[in-house]
């Protein structure tokens, strides 16, 4: 058995799926796609894989088919979208990806990498260390702190700083000894509603998220991708937002395909909420632990108010442990878990070709809410399902196989190539936006959608009301 069978197995059994699908997988394998000291092509086949898998048991479920339609993984087609915000050109301009004080730095003692794009945690970082908004202001000030110290003063203060340990270092952390306790998935059935009543979809293509409605309140990037995804397969995405807090316009553009965008002040319109919410039939949330809670959004009280709901989340470090209610990102993950120091050293640490903790946690989280649809149709039951980036750092630290290039092109059922950039799987739109390039969807099954059906829109720009 090679290694992708063995990954995709893993991802669609934490998945609750039939393992006899598995066979409907087929991988097309390219030499150069997405190298890494650590099996990154591996994690990223899984993930897509998984997800395809899971939209093309729900399409054959809606669509009245015999058999579960066929899925191919292009390892073109995912390196490219695992790094579809690096990709993504408006009218001929680059991504803004990363801002000047979001990246590794020198301590005392080691590194720190911090996250500043959100002007809010720039502001905190810089008020912690009493500097101007300077580089080297900043380099000289954490070089005389130490990492820890850093670390804590910085999250203390609501900013996000943290220090680069190794993968043996991280392991003996209380919080990556919480996290690698949990599943990959985490999956709970909420109550006994009854089954969900799914109508039949026809046509070409195949939608197998047809007519169902998705209200997404999340942030970069996880939870992005994974409403990104399900809209590609036909559902109706509602993005929701707080006014005061915009998003990076162009991550925004890079996860708005196929979807809607509108601000909602939860405090001062909550009917506007609720009318969302009982029309709903999906809610995926993307903020830390805990920061919903307190407006009534948990799975269970969202449950309580919308009966047969599933409620998708996507968090840092994982709801539990000393960690479960810190910010995060993807590059702080990596550099936590030991990621940074395996990719580079922990004399200069490196990160990992693509946020492929927030890729392949987005398209785990779309087939986690997939299935749980799937099942919902058979068993009923409200449904919540929970991803964090640090439990797929852990699987990709520890859990993947490392599949070797001789290996990958001896399998019966894969077509071995080259990997010669991108280009085949990027594609240009109009929009309000302007003329986008973009990174085309991985997710394939045979019969399914190959785009998603309407380009992004500006930031907030829609009413909060579903159509």
């Amino acid at each position: 058995m090679t290694g992708i069978t063995t990954d995709i197995n893993t991802a669609w059994g934490e998945l609750g799926g039939d393992p006899a699908l598995v066979s409907r997988v087929s991988t097309v394998a390219r030499r150069g796609a997405l190298e890494a000291r650590l099996p990154v092509r591996e994690l990223a086949r899984a993930c897509v894989g998984a997800c395809a898998l899971a939209a093309a048991e729900l399409g054959a479920l809606r669509g009245g088919l015999t058999e579960v339609p066929g899925v191919v993984v292009d390892d073109g087609a995912v390196a490219t979208a695992f790094r579809s915000e690096r990709h993504l050109t408006v009218d001929g301009r680059a991504p803004v990806t990363f801002a000047p004080l979001s990246r590794f730095w020198r301590t005392s003692d080691g590194w720190v990498r911090t996250h500043a794009n959100y002007p809010h945690h720039r502001a905190r970082l810089l008020d912690v260390l009493g500097v101007p908004d300077d580089v080297d202001a900043v380099a000289a000030e954490l070089a005389r702190r130490s990492s820890a110290e850093i670390e804590g003063a910085v999250y203390a203060a609501g900013g996000l700083a943290v220090a680069l340990r190794t993968p043996k270092e991280w392991a003996a952390h209380e919080q990556a000894v919480a996290v690698a306790e949990r599943p990959l998935v985490e999956r709970e059935r909420l109550d006994g509603a009854h089954a969900r009543v799914l109508p039949p979809v026809d046509g070409s293509p195949l939608l197998p998220a047809e007519g169902l409605r998705v209200l997404d309140l999340t942030r970069v990037l996880a939870g992005p991708v994974a409403t990104r995804t399900l809209a590609l397969l036909g559902a109706d995405v509602l993005r929701v937002d707080p006014p005061q807090l915009p998003e990076l316009p162009d991550q925004h553009a890079d996860t708005g395909f196929g979807k809607r965008s509108a601000t909602l002040d939860l405090t001062a319109d909550r009917r506007t909420f609720e009318e969302l919410l009982a029309a709903a039939d999906v809610v995926v949330t993307g903020y830390r632990p805990g920061a919903l809670d307190r407006f009534g959004l948990s799975p269970r009280a969202l449950a309580e108010r919308r009966p047969g709901v599933v409620v998708a989340q996507a968090s840092a470090w994982g709801a539990y442990g000393p960690w479960g209610d810190r910010r995060g990102f993807d590059s702080l993950v990596q550099v936590a878990s030991g990621i940074a120091a395996v990719e580079g050293a922990a004399e200069q640490p490196s990160a990992l070709p693509a946020q492929a903790l927030d890729h392949g946690t987005g398209y785990l989280l779309a087939a986690a809410v997939l299935r749980a649809l799937t099942e919902q149709s058979r068993e009923g039951g409200s449904r919540s399902v929970r991803l964090a980036l640090a439990r797929t750092a852990e699987w990709l630290v520890h859990g993947i196989e490392d599949g070797e290039d001789s290996e990958v092109g001896d399998a019966e059922d894969e077509a071995y190539e080259a990997y010669e950039g991108p280009g085949p799987w990027l594609a240009e739109t109009d929009s309000a936006l302007g003329q986008l390039r973009y990174a085309l969807p991985p997710v394939f099954f045979a019969g399914g959608p190959a785009n998603w059906a309407r380009p992004p829109v500006p930031w907030g720009s829609q009413p909060a009301h579903w159509v």
